[in-house]
């Protein structure tokens, strides 16, 4: 599974991002798709999840603001993120799971004024 992340930038605290990952491959055998970020000096964390059923889960830090979402006949995976801020600053990371974890390359997100 090959993993191809885009849609960071720089952004304003309040604003929205939205982050794509195109996922190829053996992609039928993908059982969940999740988001990830690394801050500077912090270990990567989970920021959310979905499975292949549909079902969500999100870290309480961005609960109401971000949301997961997946295409499953593009094999595209998505994270709308709203109400940005500062502390969302970080590299995010798309993650594929099969019987083996896959990432893609991060894409960075910087939220300043």
């Amino acid at each position: 599974v090959q993993l191809q992340a885009s849609g960071g930038g720089l952004v304003q605290p309040g604003g929205s991002l939205r982050l794509s990952c195109a996922a190829s491959g053996s992609i039928s055998n993908i059982v969940t798709m999740a988001w990830y970020r690394q801050a500077p000096g912090k270990q990567r964390e989970l920021v959310a999840g979905i499975t292949s059923g549909g079902s969500t889960g999100y870290s309480d830090s961005v609960k109401g603001r971000f949301t997961i979402s997946r295409e499953n006949a593009k094999s595209t995976v998505y994270l709308q993120m709203n109400s940005l801020k500062p502390e969302d600053t970080a590299v995010y990371y798309c993650n594929a799971v099969t019987r083996a974890t896959y990432w893609g390359k991060g894409t960075l997100v910087t939220v300043s004024s």
